[in-house]
């Protein structure tokens, strides 16, 4: 027999009309409230989806062209010190083993129509009769009218169709290459198939010609007879010992091991937005049960269990959540296409330079993202449900209780906050500082979880005022500091990210300045055609002597700069020939410097040399300087920072370089000026010496280092918008917890009116709180936020990027963006308290009567 107590229970109302009756009724009653909470999860799911398509687009588009222009074989041979010997070609192609071997020759250079403006072009070589089977895309189709013969004349070029755009001719006209300082004419014969990037493709003679690279080979094309073993083949070939073998796609995948740590740390930054859209939600969502409290309890009266109550409110965080994730994946769709028009896809990075990708939309990945957001939501009303399903029906309806409270779980903050500094000690996984990312997260919610018992250890702390407002202002946050964590959470938390990115950036910004002023020492700058390849567009060696001898030069050093490729698997390592007479002034040094052993070479590497090859200071390096030599044997006296070069460079003198290699070539002179020289004289004088003098860029000191700090300002911009956000957050934050506690105290404040208190004193009695709490709540966010910010400066960025940065602490700033916080805290909290002196307050203290 069924008891009485199950027959006489009210059927269960389905959760969804629960939502579509009740829910409803609040979101039509407080639409604005509801919407900002959609909208910061909107935010937080737009801009990291957005992120994730412009890297995804780029890198796609990026593989794309690699591929179509690298074709497809088996393997492709590269010298370790830039070039091969023809000769290797011979004797490669003939071998059993090898079905096709395609010769290339390329150069990053610049070109132009006559008379038009300079455009980057990937200009190639290539053997036609033997690169189809290969690299069918760079076979030029002639055009209409030409000869065949022109496929392997001279001044003959074929343009993919991103090098016609770009440069605004069609077959039949001419273009111009520069070369060094001169411009070569070319005439357009035909056309490639080629995606990507301009690119111009002629024969490899005429190429080699073109260049002055005769005998030499960028690379070897090789596909093997089928079913030979790669490996077995490479070692019949017995290949010179400085020639590297590589898959085609090793060069894609080495700018996505490159760019990798870049696009993690900005989409972890994108995610910042998501993190603070949570406490958002909270916030409203706190508010929200905090009103409806008695129609809550009055539901639980007529049936409704405390799980299911939990679940509504649940269900209405998660309502947010969905409305917010598809409405911020709809925006991040359209923001990564606009970004991709406007900006192409290398948002800062460098990594794909010259690229415009098309959008490529990825259904898994917004299902990824749009999970985020709802989880996102989902927590942020975790602690609003647990408040609504705790709520004691009978004491409710009397308006008392359920006071927002969050558990005291002693001893959970200091673990985590333990848990994050072992966490910030431990090594990088695959090259990404993933636990440096949860050693963040850990700080960041341990810090939240001690905000109670903070709270009472400051506020015990404070000094007894004399003033009755101050006094019961002051002893209400002392009393209740378990609310706290409901007011404070949304402060403590936005400001320690503020924090922690301020002094991220300024500690950032300041080392990038003192670096320019230690690697430009000199007055002027001079170099040819920004963009392309060092090898390709230089300056002749006949130039340095002629520079000096100019009125007003007092002195004139050459800077050579070129590639070697140390390990297949990673990018090429930039080698930098300079002056080094006095190493420890000439370059910004990090460490001790090691005595190099008497007629030994000496180098200097850059601290990604050491995370990446192990390079440190009394450690030997082989360089391969020369092509077809044997690597020559290098001592590291010491390591310097480059904030240039994330992959590795490697500093030596320039005597040494020239005597070793004998190659005399210029990539930029640096000029002491005398104290009266004219710098217009002076730039005039140098442009004489130029064939074309509008191929000579100058740039001072002063111009290098303002563009430079400009274009680090420019990446970090997002910052300062995702600290705004948190701040915002975090305030609204505030209002919504002093609303909540208002109404959740009418009697309270009732009671003060009627025992004689003012308005304006029921106000200052808030304002008290409200300064109370946010002042904790900013000590402890600046706090926290350093914490964060030394684990930013000093784990993530040297995993990330392999260099290291001083911490410094903007403490004006700090204080000003503290102290700002603590003033509109109070005010957001008075202004949230204006119910507290209303004259519904003074009546609430009937309902008991």
């Amino acid at each position: 027999m069924k008891s009485l107590a199950s027959v006489h229970r009210p059927p269960r109302m389905p959760l969804a009309a629960l939502l579509r009756v009740y829910s409803a009724g609040e979101w039509r009653q407080h639409p604005w409230r509801h919407a900002t909470a959609v909208l910061a999860v909107l935010l937080g799911v737009a801009l990291s989806f957005a992120v994730h398509l412009i890297n995804q687009s780029a890198l796609s588009e990026f593989s794309a062209a690699v591929r179509s222009v690298n074709g497809q074989p088996d393997l492709e041979l590269r010298g370790a010190a830039g070039d091969l010997d023809e000769d290797l070609y011979a004797r490669v192609a003939a071998h059993p083993t090898v079905e096709h071997a395609s010769p290339v020759i390329e150069a990053g250079t610049l070109a132009r129509r006559p008379g038009g403006e300079r455009q980057r072009l990937r200009l190639l070589g290539v053997d036609a009769l033997a690169a189809g089977p290969l690299a069918p895309a760079l076979v030029p189709r002639l055009a209409d009218g030409q000869d065949r013969l022109d496929l392997f004349a001279n001044d003959a070029i074929s343009l993919n169709a991103a090098a016609q755009q770009a440069l605004g001719v069609a077959p039949g006209e001419t273009v111009e290459v520069q070369v060094g300082l001169q411009w070569r004419r070319l005439r357009v014969v035909g056309s490639v198939s080629a995606a990507g990037t301009p690119v111009g493709v002629m024969d490899i003679g005429a190429a080699q010609w073109l260049l002055g690279r005769l005998g030499r080979l960028s690379r070897l094309d090789l596909r093997f007879v089928p079913g030979t073993d790669p490996a077995q083949a490479l070692a019949a070939l017995d290949l010179p010992a400085d020639v590297r073998a590589a898959e085609p796609d090793a060069a894609t995948q080495r700018v996505s091991n490159v760019s990798r740590a870049y696009r993690v740390n900005l989409t972890v930054l994108s995610l910042v937005a998501l993190f603070t859209g949570g406490f958002l939600v909270f916030s409203v969502l706190s508010l929200s049960v905090a009103r409806r409290q008695q129609q809550l309890a009055l539901l639980g009266v007529l049936g409704l269990a405390a799980h299911e109550r939990l679940k509504l409110v649940l269900a209405e965080a998660a309502l947010v959540g969905l409305l917010g994730s598809t409405l911020g994946l709809a925006a991040g769709t359209a923001l990564a296409a606009l970004a991709l028009r406007l900006l192409g896809g290398d948002l800062g990075g460098g990594y794909f330079p010259g690229v415009a990708p098309s959008l490529q939309f990825s259904a898994t990945a917004a299902l990824a993202y749009g999970a985020l957001g709802l989880l996102a939501a989902l927590a942020g009303g975790w602690v609003p449900a647990r408040a609504a399903q705790a709520i004691a029906p009978a004491q409710a309806l009397k308006g008392l209780g359920g006071r927002l409270s969050a558990a005291n779980r002693r001893g959970l903050g200091a673990a985590l906050l333990a848990t994050g500094v072992v966490l910030a000690l431990l090594p990088p996984v695959a090259g990404m500082p993933v636990f440096a990312y949860l050693s963040v997260a850990a700080l960041l919610i341990g810090g939240i979880a001690c905000v109670p018992d903070a709270v009472a250890l400051l506020l015990r702390l404070w000094p007894a005022p004399r003033s009755a407002q101050a006094l019961l202002a002051l002893e209400r946050a002392r009393r209740m500091r378990h609310t706290a964590t409901v007011a404070v959470a949304g402060v403590v938390a936005s400001l320690s990210l503020a924090v922690a990115l301020t002094v991220m950036v300024a500690s950032f910004r300041d080392s990038v300045s003192r670096w320019l002023d230690a690697v430009l020492p000199a007055d002027l700058y001079v170099r040819t055609s920004a963009g392309a390849t060092a090898d390709a567009v230089h300056l002749p060696p006949e130039m340095v002597q002629a520079a000096t001898a100019l009125p007003g030069v007092a002195r004139v050093e050459a800077l050579r700069v070129t590639t070697l490729a140390l390990d297949p698997a990673r990018p090429g390592v930039a080698l930098i020939a300079r002056p080094l007479d006095q190493p420890e002034r000439r370059l910004p040094l990090a460490g001790e410097l090691r005595p190099a052993p008497p007629g030994a070479l000496a180098v200097f590497v850059s601290e990604a040399m050491v995370d990446l090859y192990g390079a440190r200071p009394g450690t030997v390096l082989a360089l391969p300087l020369v092509p077809g030599r044997p690597p020559v044997t290098a001592h590291v006296r010491g390591v310097w920072r480059d904030y240039a070069r994330q992959h590795g460079s490697v500093v030596l003198d320039h005597d040494d370089f020239v005597r070793l290699t004998g190659d005399r070539r210029v990539n930029e002179l640096a000029l002491w000026l005398a104290d009266d020289a004219d710098l217009a004289a002076v730039q005039a004088g140098l442009r004489a010496l130029a064939d074309d003098p509008a191929l000579l860029d100058f740039a001072s000191v002063g111009e290098i280092r303002a563009r430079s700090l400009q274009i680090f300002d420019r990446s970090f911009a997002v910052t300062y918008w995702l600290q705004a956000v948190a701040i915002g957050i975090g305030l609204f934050g505030v209002a919504a917890s002093f609303s909540a506690q208002v109404l959740a105290r009418r009697k309270e404040f009732g009671l003060l009116r009627h025992l004689g208190f003012t308005r304006a004193q029921v106000l200052a009695v808030v304002a008290g709180e409200g300064a109370a709490w946010t002042a904790v709540g900013a000590l402890l966010g600046v706090t926290l936020g350093l914490a964060v910010s030394v684990v930013l400066v000093h784990v993530v960025n040297p995993q990330s990027f392999h260099w290291s940065m001083d911490l410094l602490l903007p403490w004006a700033r700090l204080l000003a963006l503290a102290a700002a916080v603590v003033v509109a805290g109070t005010v957001t909290a008075c202004l949230a308290g204006r119910a507290a002196a209303s004259p519904s307050a003074v009546l609430a203290v009937k309902e008991d009567w």
